[in-house]
């Protein structure tokens, strides 16, 4: 049987950087934000080259062992068959290990680089199909929906499969994130999860939650209570002791803050009006970035822009 066919001219992929949880929706809500990584993938004669610009150009593997060229293989597999040889370039801008979804991000570039390059890759990949492709490979679904889907997402995982939605968040929520010089290892904080937690910590969470749904799409005067959190954040603190009291002075001031992802970074949800002030509040240890909400998602672009 003949492999599939692949599109001579190269494909260019842009991907938003995500922040999950946002306090109390662990593992199930993320946002998309204005902050991108972009690659550009073109199907060579032979071979595999990797070129790495920005975020993890000095530290990142130029080999099949980087997670963008494991990401675009295994969706190659999905699609019939492997390219000869690919040329791969990447424009990082989102930091590692920040609990800015760089990993989500690699992973959903490369799998919607596949499915760009290669000819009729729409009928076996489609949109419900990447995410639960990239949901495969990352473990669990909710940076990866908001890096699919843009805007803010909840995700489940339902008889062994990922699904998500999409809401419109409000157009006047302004991020402000902090990001810390030194990251934090995903798997170092999950570690710090109780196995249990109390019945009354669970119930509160629940509820908020449900309000941080209302709060993010309609009423963003509520995020402050909305984003409050009792299962992971308090837990995780002593891997990041800065942020967890950044989030604590921010809270204190009235400002909504959580843990982005399993940290370190920290999120405020501001407006137009408080933004300035509140990106003023990083001092020397952090770098302050007001950010835009990403409404697209994971897009194709033309090379040219």
């Amino acid at each position: 049987m003949a492999g599939p066919a692949f599109r001579a001219a190269a494909v260019r992929v842009r991907v938003p950087a995500t922040s999950a949880n946002l306090g109390p929706g662990f593992d199930a809500l993320g946002l998309a934000l204005g902050l991108y990584d972009d690659v550009v993938v073109r199907v060579a004669d032979s071979g595999l080259h990797v070129d790495i610009a920005g975020e993890g150009g000095d530290t990142l593997p130029r080999d099949e062992s980087h997670l963008l060229v494991r990401s675009l293989r295994t969706a190659f597999d999905l699609l019939g068959g492997q390219p000869r040889g690919l040329e791969i370039v990447c424009a990082n801008r989102i930091p590692h290990g920040r609990g800015l979804g760089s990993s989500s991000a690699a992973i959903c570039a490369g799998i919607v680089a596949a499915r760009a390059v290669t000819i009729g890759a729409e009928a076996k990949l489609d949109d419900a199909a990447l995410l639960e492709l990239a949901t495969e490979i990352e473990g669990h679904p909710d940076n990866v929906a908001a890096c699919l889907l843009g805007g803010f997402t909840l995700s489940w995982m339902e008889g062994g499969a990922a699904r998500a939605i999409r809401m419109d968040p409000a157009d006047s929520i302004v991020p402000v994130v902090f990001v810390p010089g030194k990251p934090v290892l995903t798997e170092t904080a999950r570690g710090l999860l109780p196995r249990t937690v109390p019945h009354v910590d669970a119930a509160a969470n629940a509820g908020r939650a449900a309000l941080l749904v209302e709060a993010l799409t309609r009423r963003p005067e509520l995020l402050l209570p909305a984003t409050e959190d009792r299962l992971h954040q308090e837990y995780r603190a002593p891997a990041m002791p800065e942020s967890a009291a950044l989030v604590e002075r921010l809270r204190g001031d009235g400002i909504p803050a959580v843990i982005s992802g399993a940290g370190p970074t920290v999120m405020a949800l501001a407006d137009a009006d408080t933004a300035d002030k509140v990106e003023a509040l990083a001092g020397t240890d952090w770098a302050a970035n007001r950010l835009g909400l990403d409404v697209q998602g994971a897009s194709v672009l033309p090379l040219a822009t």
